[in-house]
C-alpha cells in the first residue's frame, strides 16, 4: 500500500498571506473590547508589549525552523532540541493554542452576527460556522492558501478604510478631536501589571506566525521560506494592530462600552454610521472564515506529527486523506472540538488559549539555547552569543512575564490540562522506562517532495 504524505507546494507569498490569515488582520476588532476593558484604555501599549514578546520568540521559531523544517512546530522544536518528554509536554500544552483557535473564530464571528440577526440562535451560528471551515481543510493546503490571499486583501482593505474614516472623524472634533495624542500608549494612573495582563490577551493575536511553521512539510525550501514568512508577516500585521489600536482609542477614548465582546461595532458606528457597520460585519465574517480555516489547517499539521509519532493514536491523528493529501480525521475531531464553542465564551477562551501559547512560545525560545548554544556549540563570537543565548533568553523572559499575568482561571484549567498531560506520559513510557519514539526523516519521501515542489514552481514560474 503506498504511503500518504504532506507534499511541498507552498511558496513565500503563500506562506506569508496563510500566516496573516491564520492571524486575521480583523482580529484587532474581534479582542478590541475585552483587551481594552483589561488594559483600561491603554491599548496601543499593551499591544507594543505583547508584540515585542513575540518578535523576540519569532526569531527563535525561525532559526528552528532552519534547524528542523518538518511539522510539528514548538513540540518537533523542543523534542529535537531538549528531549522527547518535554517535547511531548509541549505539544499537549499548545493543543489547547491549536486546537481551540478554530473555535475562537467561530465565536467571534458568531457575536457579531447574532447582534445584527439576533432572533437567530447562537447553537445555530455555532454550527454552520464550524462547517465552513471544517470542509475547505479538507479540500487541501492549496486550496486554502488561494482563498485565504483573497480575504486578506479584503481584510487590508477594510482596515485602511477604517483608518481614513477614523482619521476624518478626529479632523472633525470626535473622540480626542487630535491625531496626537501619548494616552493609548501610556496613563500615569495605570499601573503596568494592568497593561501586562492587556498585553497577555493580546498574544492570541499574533499567533499566526506561529502556525507557519506548521507548515514546512509543504513548503518549498522551507529552510529560507520559513524564517522570512515569519518577519514579513509579523511586521505587516503589527502595523495593522498598533495603528487600529491607537487611533481606535483616540475616536473612543476610556473603555465603557455597552457590550464588551462586540465594542468594535460602537467605534465602526461612530466613524461610518450605519452602512458602515454592515460592511463590517461582513468583512469579520470574511477574516475569520480565512483565519478559522488556516487555524484548522496548522491544528491538524501539529496533530498529524505527534499521531505520526504514535504519542496520539495513529489511525486517527497520523492519517492523511489519499486523495487530499490533507490530515482529513484529525481536522474532523477539530471541528468536533469546535462545536463546544455552544457552551464556552470567547473570553474564556482566548485566555485558555494563551495558556499554551505562551508555554510554547518559552519553549522554542529555550530550544533555541539547547540545540545551538549548548549542543552545536555556537558560541565562538560575540553574534553567536546575541543570536543563540541572549535574545532567545530575552524572548522566554518577555513570555514568562506575560504568561504570570494571565487570570488566575486561565492558570487552574491550563494547570489542569498539562497535568493530564503528564498522567498520560507517564503512561505511555511506564513511568519514563520506555522512551518516546521520536520524529524521524523518511529520506523516500523527502527526494519525491523535492521532485514536486520543483514542478509546482516551474509551472507557477510558467
Amino acid at each position: 500500500m503506498e504511503k500518504q504524505t504532506l507534499i511541498r507546494t507552498l511558496t513565500l507569498s503563500q506562506v506569508v498571506f496563510l500566516g496573516i490569515a491564520w492571524n486575521n488582520p480583523m482580529v484587532f476588532f474581534n479582542t478590541y473590547g475585552i483587551a481594552t476593558v483589561t488594559a483600561q484604555g491603554v491599548i496601543m501599549g499593551a499591544y507594543i508589549l505583547a508584540f515585542l514578546a513575540i518578535l523576540f520568540t519569532a526569531f527563535s521559531y525561525g532559526k528552528m525552523a532552519k534547524a528542523f523544517p518538518i511539522a510539528g512546530s514548538a513540540y518537533t522544536f523542543t523534542q529535537k532540541s531538549i528531549n522527547p518528554q518535554m517535547g511531548f509536554l509541549v505539544g499537549w500544552t499548545i493543543m489547547l493554542d491549536y486546537m481551540l483557535t478554530p473555535m475562537v473564530t467561530c465565536l467571534m464571528s458568531a457575536v457579531f452576527l447574532h447582534a445584527v440577526f439576533p432572533e437567530i440562535p447562537h447553537v445555530l451560528w455555532i454550527i454552520l460556522l464550524t462547517a465552513t471551515i471544517v470542509i475547505p481543510s479538507i479540500l487541501g493546503v492549496k486550496f486554502t492558501a488561494s482563498t485565504g490571499k483573497i480575504f486578506v486583501i479584503a481584510q487590508i482593505v477594510f482596515v485602511g478604510i477604517f483608518w481614513v474614516l477614523t482619521i476624518k472623524s478626529l479632523m472633525a472634533g470626535v473622540g480626542t478631536g487630535t491625531l496626537f495624542s501619548i494616552q493609548p500608549l501610556f496613563n500615569k494612573d495605570i499601573e503596568l501589571p494592568v497593561i501586562l495582563a492587556g498585553a497577555s490577551i493580546l498574544c492570541f493575536s499574533f499567533l499566526g506566525f506561529d502556525s507557519l511553521t506548521t507548515l514546512s512539510e509543504e513548503t518549498i525550501n522551507p529552510e529560507k521560506t520559513i524564517p522570512k514568512a515569519i518577519v514579513i508577516m509579523l511586521v505587516i500585521i503589527g502595523f495593522l494592530y498598533i495603528g487600529s489600536a491607537y487611533l481606535a482609542q483616540l475616536v473612543h477614548p476610556g473603555f465603557s462600552f455597552t457590550n464588551t465582546d462586540s465594542a468594535a461595532m460602537e467605534v465602526v458606528y461612530l466613524v461610518g454610521g450605519n452602512m458602515f457597520k454592515s460592511i463590517f460585519v461582513t468583512a469579520v465574517i470574511l477574516g475569520n472564515f480565512s483565519s478559522g480555516v488556516a487555524a484548522t489547517t496548522s491544528a491538524s499539521r501539529v496533530l498529524y506529527a505527534m499521531g505520526r509519532d504514535s504519542v496520539l493514536p495513529k489511525k486517527v491523528f497520523g492519517h492523511i486523506h489519499a486523495r487530499f493529501k490533507t490530515p482529513s480525521t484529525g481536522i474532523i475531531v477539530i471541528g468536533i472540538i469546535s462545536l463546544l464553542g455552544i457552551v464556552l465564551t470567547l473570553d474564556q477562551v482566548i485566555k485558555f488559549i494563551n495558556f499554551g501559547a505562551l508555554i510554547a512560545f518559552t519553549s522554542v525560545n529555550l530550544s533555541v539555547i539547547f540545540h545551538y548554544f549548548i549542543r552545536n556549540r555556537r558560541r565562538s563570537s560575540v553574534s553567536d552569543y546575541m543570536r543563540y543565548l541572549f535574545m532567545p533568553l530575552l524572548g522566554a523572559g518577555f513570555t514568562l512575564w506575560l504568561w504570570s499575568h494571565l487570570e488566575l482561571d486561565a492558570m487552574i484549567l491550563g494547570g489542569i490540562w498539562v497535568a493530564c498531560g503528564f498522567v498520560y506520559l507517564l503512561y505511555m513510557t511506564k513511568f519514563f522506562s520506555k522512551p518516546l519514539q521520536e520524529l524521524g526523516f523518511d529520506k523516500e519521501i523527502v527526494l519525491e517532495e523535492e521532485v514536486i515542489s520543483k514542478e509546482v514552481y516551474l509551472e507557477e514560474v510558467r
